[in-house]
C-alpha cells in the first residue's frame, strides 16, 4: 500500500490525500463503530482532523502550508475530555497497516513499573524495536497524569526518563512519538524541566484544540 493511501472510504476504497471529505466521513463511521452512534465530528473537532490528516495522509503540499513536519510526531494538546485520545485510537485505526503505532496510557507506564522495574521502561525505549530493527512509534496517552510509583523504593520519573531516552532514539533512528495531554507548554516544562519541553518541540508538531473545547463525557 502506498504510503499516502492510508485511510479508506465506506467502500474500502484507498483515498489520495486531497480527499479530505471522504476522509472525514471514514474517521466518522469509524468513531461510530468504536464508540457509538453518538460519535460526532463538531465544529471544535474538525480543524484538528484536518491537521490529523494533513500527517497521516502525508499530504506534503498541505503540511507545507500548516507547518507541519511528516517526519515528526503529533503532541495532541486539549482541555480534558475533549476527544484526544478518542480520535488517535481511530487514526490507529485506520492508519494500522502503513503508520502502525501502539498505545498506552501513562498511568499504565506507571504501573508496568512498580511492577517489573526498568524492563517496563526499556521495552517503551532501547528495545522498542521491530525483529527487523525498525523503530516502533508509541503514543502516550495522558501525559502529566501518570502516578508516581515506585520500584522496590526505586523512584523514577517516568516520562521524563522515556521522553528524553525516545528523544534521543529519535534523532539517531527515527524513532516516532506521539502524546496526548491537557498540559500546556509552561505545565510541561514545570513537570519535566526546560530540557524535555525544548526536546519536544523538535519531536513534536504541536495540534491543539481551542481551550473552549467542551467535555464530551458530560
Amino acid at each position: 500500500m502506498h504510503p499516502q493511501k492510508i485511510i479508506t472510504n465506506t467502500e474500502g476504497k484507498i483515498m489520495e490525500p486531497t480527499s479530505y471529505d471522504l476522509a472525514l466521513e471514514a474517521i466518522c463511521i469509524k468513531g461510530k463503530e468504536i464508540y457509538g452512534p453518538g460519535y460526532k465530528i463538531t465544529s471544535e473537532t474538525e480543524p484538528v482532523i484536518l491537521k490529523l490528516l494533513t500527517w497521516f495522509l502525508l499530504d506534503e503540499a498541505r503540511a507545507a502550508k500548516e507547518g507541519i513536519s511528516l517526519n515528526k510526531g503529533i503532541l495532541l494538546a486539549g482541555p480534558i475530555g475533549c476527544g484526544k485520545s478518542a480520535l488517535m485510537r481511530i487514526f490507529r485505526s485506520l492508519a494500522s497497516e502503513v503508520l502502525p503505532f501502539a498505545m498506552i496510557s501513562c498511568d499504565q507506564v506507571s504501573l508496568d513499573f512498580a511492577k517489573h522495574g526498568a524492563v517496563a521502561i526499556e521495552q517503551l525505549t532501547t528495545r522498542s524495536f521491530s525483529v527487523n530493527d525498525r523503530p516502533l512509534a508509541r503514543c502516550f496517552e495522558n501525559l502529566g497524569h501518570e502516578g508516581n510509583l515506585s520500584h522496590y523504593g526505586d523512584k523514577t520519573d517516568l516520562m521524563r526518563m522515556i521522553l528524553s531516552v525516545r528523544y534521543d532514539l529519535f534523532i539517531k533512528y527515527g524513532m516516532l512519538t506521539h502524546i496526548t495531554t491537557n498540559l500546556d507548554p509552561a505545565e510541561i516544562e514545570e513537570r519535566y524541566g526546560y530540557r524535555i519541553r525544548s526536546c519536544m518541540r523538535e519531536m513534536f508538531n504541536i495540534i491543539a484544540f481551542p481551550a473552549s473545547s467542551p467535555d464530551l463525557r458530560k
